[in-house]
């Protein structure tokens, strides 16, 4: 057998058994493989590229007659149907049977679930064909939001039955995990907002079915209503009364008085209220900020990185955050009515992870070169708010500096 010359003869070969299939949705889940494989190599905006790609098959193959030639076109089509060309495709003939039956679903049942901190959430979707003889079996997709990056970590297709009945019983025992019927607009849009992040990343999350199932799952998601949340640039952003009353209501919380916080004075009170700065500030940097979301995971990213990498402390300033953060963490799940559970679990690990943070802070070796930059200049004495001194500061140190 030659080896193909082209993308598109690749293609060609790969699907040449897509007649012998025997449902639609096996050729879909043939077809949205080969197409991961364009979504995995993109360098950006793969998304596009995938459709880019559809359009610049269709167009190639125009004139091929072969049975599983028309066929993939018909499958590449279903999956990416805003591709250019798409909307001419016609079947066959000769015309597999389950070619009439190409994404032509129902919903049959929209979910959600994920962890009561509201790290990870999972959305579940459900789909029966019109026909399922020749459609197939009813499946599920299944996409995995992390709201700590902003992606939609990874996706999958399946059979329905198995996967809903697993998710239930997972579910059913453990407090710390949620369960819920979702709007299906509410579920295309919270997926279709993450997976736009997913679609532009540098490198894709390893050991997931994210590129192989993409094409099909954003076919099934444009199956369902469109009217979902706003898009990620209209996402409201931590304004400065909300960061303000925040603050206030906390110093006069029950969790602030116990951590000997409400009555802080001088040095310390200074550094208590620069704390609960970067605290907002970090809250500020999510995708979706969230101040009272504060989980074992959110503690970690913030204490073991995020605040080495963007914040100088003094000894002050490193001695008091993690006080302050287990009694912020206490007052956010609280508020937010968690488990008991919960809140000790995140305690517990703050507690775990002081001793690696301060050993952190000691070396310095997890600050930015912007953020050493600005520690050895205040260890030399110069204020960081005056211009003049800090240009001078910058002029002596070049050198230094580039290096």
């Amino acid at each position: 057998m030659a080896t193909p010359k082209t993308p598109h003869e690749a293609i060609l070969l790969a699907a040449r058994d897509v007649t012998k299939l025997t449902s639609a949705l096996d050729a879909e889940m043939l077809g949205t493989a080969l197409l991961g494989s364009v979504y995995a190599v993109a360098e950006h905006d793969r998304a596009d590229a995938v459709r880019a790609f559809v359009g610049d098959f269709l167009a190639a193959t125009a004139r091929r007659r072969g049975a599983a030639a028309t066929a993939i076109r018909q499958v590449f089509a279903a999956l990416v149907p805003d591709a250019p060309g798409a909307g001419a495709v016609r079947p066959g003939p000769p015309a597999p049977p389950w070619s009439a039956h190409l994404g032509r679903v129902r919903l049959t049942g929209s979910y959600a679930y994920g962890d009561v901190y509201g790290d990870q959430t999972s959305y579940l979707a459900t789909f029966a064909y019109e026909d399922d003889t020749g459609g197939g079996e009813e499946h599920a997709v299944v996409a995995l939001v992390d709201h700590n990056i902003g992606i939609a970590k990874d996706i999958f297709v399946g059979p329905a039955a198995p996967i809903v009945g697993q998710v239930r019983e997972a579910c059913g025992g453990d407090e710390l995990i949620w369960f819920a019927e979702v709007p299906p607009a509410r579920l295309r849009g919270e997926v279709a907002r993450h997976l736009a992040f997913t679609d532009d990343l540098d490198e894709l999350p390893d050991d997931g079915s994210l590129a192989t199932d993409r094409a099909l799952v954003g076919a099934r998601l444009a199956a369902l209503p469109a009217n979902g949340p706003p898009a990620p640039e209209s996402v409201r952003p931590l304004m400065d009364a909300e960061r303000d009353r925040l603050q206030r209501d906390f110093l006069a919380s029950p969790e602030a008085a116990a951590a000997r916080l409400a009555d802080a004075s001088g040095v310390e009170e200074s550094s208590l209220h620069f704390c609960l700065s970067l605290i907002l500030d970090y809250a500020g940097s999510f995708p979706d900020p969230e101040p009272l979301r504060w989980s074992p995971m959110v503690a970690e990213l913030f204490l073991l990185d995020w605040v080495h990498r963007r914040a100088v402390l003094d000894m002050d300033d490193a001695a008091m955050l993690p006080r302050v953060v287990r009694a912020w963490a206490a007052y956010a799940t609280r508020v937010r009515g968690l488990p008991a559970t919960a809140a000790a679990r995140t305690d517990a690990a703050v507690v775990d992870m002081t001793d690696e943070f301060a050993r952190l802070y000691a070396t310095g070796e997890r600050r930015s070169t912007a953020t050493a930059a600005v520690a050895q200049l205040i260890s030399d004495g110069v204020d960081p708010n005056d211009p003049a001194a800090v240009d001078a500061w910058i002029q002596e140190n070049r050198d230094r500096l580039g290096e």
